[in-house]
This record gives C-alpha cells, structure tokens and sequence, in this order.
C-alpha cells in the first residue's frame, strides 16, 4: 500500500495522532516512574506492542515509535544497577531505537497508518555541553529513523526553544516532514521567550508542523497555540499547528514553568484530574475550530480518548472512524434500553445529558484544585 504522507493529509484535514505511553505504560508495571525511560522495549515488547493497538484500533492516523528519552546520555543515567532496569545490562540508543521502530512497524504492517520517529531533550543540553554534543546525540537516534525507514520525524517535550532549533536543524534534510513540539505555556520557554516567538523560531527553523505536547492540560494549550498562531500569521509562517497535552486537568499550574509537575498529586494520585472523553470531544472541537490539524494527547490520554478524537473529527473526515468505534456510540447512544431491568440508565443515551453532567470526586472534604498554587 502507497501511504499518503503526513503533509498530504494535514492538507487534506485533520489528523488524529496518539495518545501517552510512558505514564500508561508506568501505571501497567512496564515503565519506571522517574527515570521514565523506555527499556520496556527490550525488556517486553509485547506490551509496547498491544498499546500500540489499542491506540490504532482507536482511530490513530500515526503511531510514534516508544523512543522517548531514548539518547545514550539519557539511558547512561539509569544504567544495568538502576531500579527498574530488568535486563540488568546496559541499554544503547541503537538498541533501543531500533527495536523500538521494528515493534510499532509490526504493529502496523500494512496498513495506513504512519509511523513516526520521535526525539526528545537531552541532560547534555541541560548540562551545557553545547550544540554539538547535543546534536550528536540527536544524530544517534535520527540514524535509527532513517534505518528503519519511518514515515516522519518529531521532536517533542522541550523546554528551551534553542535545544528544540537544534533538534530540528538535526532532523531537516533527511526527506521527512519535520514536527516539533514545546511543553510549554503562556509564561513561554524556560528562558522566558514568549509562545509566539518560539513558534516563530521554530518555523524559521524549518519544521513543518509546530505546536505543544504535555506538561500543561487542554485549556492552556489551547490558550498558548492560541498565542503561537498568532505570531506566526503576524510574520506570514504558515506551517501546520500540532496539539497534544496531557490528559490531567490543572488550570492551577497555567501560569508556571513545570505545569503539572508541581501538583501534590504528580505522579501517583493523578486519576481524579482524569479527563472524560467528552471534555475531549470539547477539546477536539475547539482546537480544530481554532486552525489545529493535528491532534493527538500525551500523558493521561488512553485510548478511549484517542476514540473521542477521532469520532468528534469523523465529519471532516468523510466519516473516518477507528475499529473501537464499532464497539461504542457517541454521547452514549447505545445506552438506549427497553429492558426494565435497566430502566435506571433511560435517558443517558444523548449528548444533552453527558453535557449536563458535572462528575464528582467522590472524596467529600476534598479540594476541588489546589487553590494555593493559584497565582504562581
């Protein structure tokens, strides 16, 4: 099969992109909460490999190759004696990128979904070694890219728009569509430089698509893609908007650095923050309203919300829908019954229902946010 490319369907419409794998995966027993690094990979593939489904069956139009700080400085800092390493050896980036690409191109065989290789930022960035050190560990993974032949090339989850122009500067001329992500939001990078500039920096650059994943939930994302488009129309930039955050509701963290992260609750007791999926259809809607033609999620986003996503785009899609779709309908449309013994759910079948409802914590005495964290 003659796959179109990531370009040629962004041009055509939106594209439903995946959900998050380091925390699904954590939650699963696969991923070790602090290093977060993926040995899961060599360590179970199978695991790597039914996620990957679920996100497929879902209605994903891409797959990302689970190589999130993949670099061998990254993998150098865990090491064979780490917690969490059950190989009890050494990981190196080739290892680990190029399984990595051979489980999501399995996964895939022939269908028409992309596969995309992805990078991440570097300790030798945050350690100042400089462009080249940085750089070099970039080219590690890239070459794994190329080897395996993926469909484009992402780099994601930066905090200084300097290390992200590296990364790209790293990916372009390789003959792939270029995406670039920051986890940033309206307070901008980690040296202050507004979201609009660094959109700018970023196309200037040369990525194709540009945008924000994690670290901030959908309500800042799209306030601070919001700041992004407008700068890049105010320097006549066109690329593609990306949008992919995480799946917790904070609002608390919108005018910080670290977002989520500092929230008591991070990482262990995130669940109440959860989105349902039709805050994502809410989501979906908004971004593609506001210019967003790829929308994906990161951390918190599991596949029922990846289904949200693609079922919310389906119109503009000539009816696209994923295979989970044949097992659900939207805004509870198969909760319809004449049976009495279920006479208890009659009238939770429409979207003006699961509108109205305002889920509860269930904890009484619980905050409702971390009001202190207000105003920071």
């Amino acid at each position: 099969m003659v796959k179109k490319g990531l370009l040629e369907r962004l041009q055509e419409g939106p594209v439903v992109g995946d959900g998050g794998y380091v925390i699904t995966l954590e939650k699963r027993g696969y991923v070790m909460a602090g290093p977060y690094t993926p040995e899961v990979v060599i360590e179970h593939p199978e695991a790597v490999k039914q996620l990957h489904r679920e996100f497929m069956r879902a209605g994903a139009d891409m797959l990302q190759a689970f190589t999130f700080y993949a670099t061998d400085d990254r993998l150098s800092l865990s090491g064979p004696d780490a917690p969490g390493n059950e190989t009890g050896k050494s990981i190196t980036c080739k290892e680990l990128n190029d399984q990595a690409c051979a489980i999501v191109k399995e996964v895939v065989g022939d269908g028409d979904v992309l596969i995309c290789g992805g990078l991440s930022n570097t300790p030798s960035y945050a350690q100042g070694k400089g462009k080249a050190a940085v750089q070099q560990e970039f080219s590690k993974q890239v070459d794994s890219f190329m080897e395996q032949d993926v469909d484009f090339l992402l780099a994601e989850f930066f905090g200084y728009v300097e290390e992200a122009e590296w990364a790209i500067e790293a990916l372009k001329g390789k003959g792939k569509p270029v995406a670039c992500t920051l986890r940033i939001g309206p307070t901008g990078d980690d040296s202050g430089v507004s979201p609009g500039e660094c959109a700018v920096r970023m196309a200037k650059a040369g990525a194709d698509v540009v945008g924000l994943n994690c670290r901030f939930d959908v309500n800042t994302c799209l306030k601070t893609i919001k700041m992004m488009k407008d700068a890049l129309e105010k320097e006549g930039l066109s690329p593609y908007l990306m949008v992919q955050p995480n799946g917790y509701l904070s609002p608390e963290t919108e005018q910080t650095k670290n977002g989520w992260g500092i929230l008591p609750e991070f990482p262990f007791a995130l669940e109440p923050r959860q989105m349902t999926r039709f805050e994502v259809n809410h989501f979906v809607r908004a971004a593609f309203d506001l210019g967003v033609r790829y929308i994906g999620g990161c951390c918190g986003f599991e596949p029922h919300h990846i289904r949200a996503i693609s079922e919310e785009l389906s119109p503009e899609r000539a009816g696209k829908l994923g295979e989970a779709s044949k097992k659900h309908r939207p805004w509870g449309g198969a909760m319809k019954s004449d049976q009495s013994e279920r006479a208890f759910m009659n009238g939770r079948d429409t979207r003006e229902y699961w509108e109205s409802v305002k889920p509860a914590l269930g904890r009484p005495g619980f905050p409702d946010v971390q009001a202190k964290l207000f105003g920071q």
